[in-house]
């Protein structure tokens, strides 16, 4: 870590960051767009973004005003969200491939008063479902950001505790969490990242998942604490973009297990030849990581690879670091930095010892501040502060995280939290479902792919796949969720006392 990297991470607010870095290295880039090669400097992000908050604050967005944007990952939408954090509005980025089910849950749970929209967007007119959903102060920002004189402007926050984001993940329910954060929550998240990869002034980075993701200022406030800039993929997909990584020099790429194996499948189709020949480290997290893929990506692509944990409610927790040894790369998600404690407990919340299994618990500055709804928060902290996660791993003796399973019921895909309770109470309304259980399985590509085990009434026509996702289509479920493997089974198992559906069973034997 730097000395200056540490002087900025004790910003208060993410504008007095970005003030702070804009003063330093004003003319250094900071993002580039992969596929028009269009560039903002830190000076022009500063700059542009006061212009674009003046703008908003003549539509009559105030500090506090609630402002919900749907957006790909490219210039304005960055420069849209760090004009938000310039008026001290509370913002939920929603992501841009989620539908009506989704969005609508998030805009009347937010009581957003704004909700901005990239239009037409890769085939889907996200103005129009704002329109059905009954949206409140639509605008569209994908190419043209409201301006006006920065003049105009009240003070900018002073305090980087005041909740000022709601994130939202898909958790155990059927129903999405807002999740509330701080700028400073996510300056310490962002902190950990940055500092973890030892970062070099001639790195390059890369931003190929939604920017609406809490991976967004994470990744942000890593640039900014180093000063290095981010190549922006708004559509990531392989070979096609691979031309952008060659082309602007990336040294670090990644987003999760599932971009390890793409880039690693790639690499295979031409194994003399260097995917990406400044290429230095995989970095990611958000899945899990097996061992033997870390060691092929260090094997076949010649870089390092390190993997982190983290989620919604904390977005950075633990990171390898290329300092660490190969086998704790492998085998851990690295370790906590100073400001994050990770407690190990028996269901009692009893702390347990190195090397012991439990669950999971976390305090520190980059923890939530809870959810939107006060319900939901009930019972999430223990009585000494700690987030139950409701993950299970334990600590090795030198401190570094080892996750083992997971007792909340989600699926992990390509990075993205899916529950598996939304999707069976969507399929228990398709004619031919007696009972369904949704499980994730591993898959080397998206680290868990959904899988639909379906209980059907005797003599009712088999179902088949295509019917099972036109129905969750038409039902408003997002393409990313839907199942990839439909199993038919006469009777699914269950315990002998509730009849509860046993779904580690199901899991292991359709694992194999």
């Amino acid at each position: 870590m730097t000395d200056t990297a540490r002087e900025l991470g004790r910003s208060a607010t993410l504008w007095e960051l970005i003030g702070r870095r804009a003063a330093l290295t004003p003319d250094a880039p900071v993002l580039i767009e992969a596929e028009t090669g269009r560039t903002l400097t830190f000076g022009g992000l500063h700059d542009r973004a006061e212009r674009v908050a003046a703008g908003l604050h003549g539509r009559g967005v105030r500090p506090g005003t609630v402002v919900a944007w749907q957006l790909p990952t490219r210039i304005e939408t960055v420069l849209l969200s760090v004009a938000l954090a310039r008026l001290g509005a509370v913002q939920t980025p929603v992501i841009p491939f989620y539908r009506d089910r989704e969005t609508g849950f998030a805009l009347r749970e937010s009581g957003a008063e704004f909700f901005a929209v990239p239009g037409t967007w890769r085939g889907f007119d996200h103005t129009a479902m704002a329109g059905r959903l009954g949206a409140r102060g639509v605008f569209e920002a994908y190419e043209d950001l409201p301006q006006g004189d920065p003049a105009v402007l009240p003070p900018p926050p002073a305090a980087g505790t005041d909740v000022r984001w709601i994130y939202w993940t898909s958790g155990t329910t059927s129903d999405p969490k807002g999740v509330l954060h701080t700028d400073r929550s996510l300056i310490a998240g962002g902190s950990c990242l940055a500092h973890a990869l030892r970062l070099d002034p001639a790195d390059i980075g890369s931003i190929a998942f939604p920017y609406a993701h809490i991976g967004g200022p994470d990744y942000l406030i890593m640039l900014l604490l180093y000063g290095i800039p981010a190549v922006l993929f708004e559509k990531f997909a392989l070979p096609e973009a691979l031309d952008g990584y060659r082309r602007h020099g990336v040294t670090i790429a990644g987003g999760s297990t599932a971009f390890y194996s793409l880039f690693l499948a790639e690499q295979r189709k031409d194994p003399g030849r260097p995917l990406i020949p400044t290429l230095r480290l995989l970095a990611g997290g958000g899945a899990p990581k097996p061992p033997e893929l870390h060691h092929a990506v260090v094997r076949e692509l010649g870089c390092r690879l390190t993997h982190g944990y983290g989620m919604t409610e904390v977005p950075m927790i633990t990171m390898g670091s290329p300092t660490d040894p190969p086998e704790k790369l492998a085998t851990t998600e690295g370790r906590p930095p100073a400001g994050m404690s990770i407690r190990i407990t028996d269901p009692d919340g009893k702390p347990l010892p190195p090397g012991t299994d439990g669950e999971v618990r976390l305090r520190g500055e980059a923890v939530c501040l809870g959810y939107l709804d006060p319900a939901q928060s009930a019972g999430v902290f223990d009585a000494d502060g700690y987030l139950l996660t409701g993950d299970l791993g334990h600590l090795t003796e030198d401190g570094y995280l080892v996750l083992t399973g997971r007792s909340k019921d989600v699926i992990i895909r390509k990075g993205e939290n899916i529950s598996a309770k939304e999707i069976e109470d969507l399929l228990h309304r398709l004619p031919g479902v007696g009972d369904v259980a949704v499980i994730g399985l591993p898959d080397p590509e998206r680290g868990e792919r959904v899988c639909a085990v379906v209980e059907q009434p005797a003599g009712t026509p088999p179902l088949t796949l295509p019917a099972v996702t036109a129905h969750l289509r038409a039902e408003g479920l997002a393409t990313h969720k839907l199942p990839e493997q439909l199993e038919l089974v006469e009777a699914l198992p269950r315990n002998e006392t509730l009849r509860k559906v046993l779904k580690y069973k199901l899991r292991e034997r359709y694992a194999r």
